[in-house]
């Protein structure tokens, strides 16, 4: 997992430096058509092509119409603010991803996960406080439409994993994301640059390497271990905020990210918790 965090990172920062010559939605519909060769050959090589087949067609494309959303307004918050930044406010994705799981899955939540979910998002508004003359910054706000969409991808993915495969929502998720930002991009689009080829070429690598190392991550520990993991992109976006772009975290995003950070921490130790402890409690009321 730390592998796989520091490799999409490495991603985002090519984002960035992308995004800086064309719009965000070329550069997502980039990211997804550079990564579907990759993903596609990795089923190929281990035999799994029946494994593409599509169950649920129209959540699917739910998924994909979300994945576009959320890569167009990361991009878009990554060119406008600094990965930090983008990361603190990007990180309360599980707190919203654990509030919304009570509506839309029938999970329970909590008093205490409530408590730390407000704390969270508390954290978030800290991060997108009034600047200047300007009430919030757009890149923020992109920021915060990216974390809402990828929460709604998750909550998908829980119920897509009931009836699809691993294989068919990893690729068909990639596939329409790269097809709806293409077809976004058109009207802007601009011709590709030679010398930012490399940047390409980059981009498809990092994204194949980090989706490998991230599930054999998730193959070989539990999730509660790798999981927190995660966090430690804010430490790679800072190294490469300041490696690349000269460019330090103020205050406001240190404090409201620690304050994400923690909240998002004890939400998915608690979660652990409580999954390890109701097959005690089921055994006992059953003796």
């Amino acid at each position: 997992m730390l592998v796989a965090v520091a490799v999409f990172s490495v991603m985002d920062a090519l984002l960035k430096l992308l995004a800086g010559h064309y719009e965000p939605m070329q550069v997502a519909f980039l990211r997804g058509a550079t990564s579907m060769p990759f993903v596609l050959l990795s089923v190929l090589l281990r035999g799994r092509a029946a494994r593409l087949r599509i169950v649920n067609l129209r959540l699917h494309l739910f998924r994909g119409a979300l994945a576009v959303l959320m890569l167009g307004s990361f991009v878009f918050a990554v060119r406008e603010s600094s990965l930090a930044t983008t990361y603190s406010i990007f990180m309360c994705a599980p707190l919203v991803v654990a509030a919304l799981s009570a509506p839309m899955l029938g999970e329970t939540v909590g008093r205490a996960q409530w408590a730390a979910i407000a704390v969270g998002l508390a954290g978030v508004l800290l991060m997108l406080r009034p600047s200047g003359a300007d009430w919030v910054s757009v890149g923020s706000v992109a920021a915060v439409m990216a974390a809402l969409c990828y929460s709604l991808a998750v909550i998908t993915l829980r119920v897509l994993a009931r009836t699809d495969t691993t294989e068919s929502m990893v690729f068909w998720f990639t596939v329409m994301m790269a097809v709806g930002a293409g077809l976004l991009s058109i009207p802007n689009w601009r011709p590709l640059q030679y010398p930012d080829w490399p940047l390409l070429v980059g981009l498809g690598v990092a994204g194949s390497l980090g989706q490998h190392f991230i599930t054999e991550a998730f193959r070989n520990a539990p999730v509660s271990v790798v999981t927190p993991l995660e966090y430690t992109a804010l430490v790679w976006g800072v190294v490469l905020d300041f490696s690349i772009w000269h460019v330090l975290p103020g205050v406001a995003t240190l404090l409201g990210g620690a304050i994400v950070v923690g909240a998002g921490l004890y939400v998915i130790r608690r979660e652990a918790r409580l999954r390890r402890t109701a097959p005690a409690r089921a055994t006992h009321g059953g003796s």
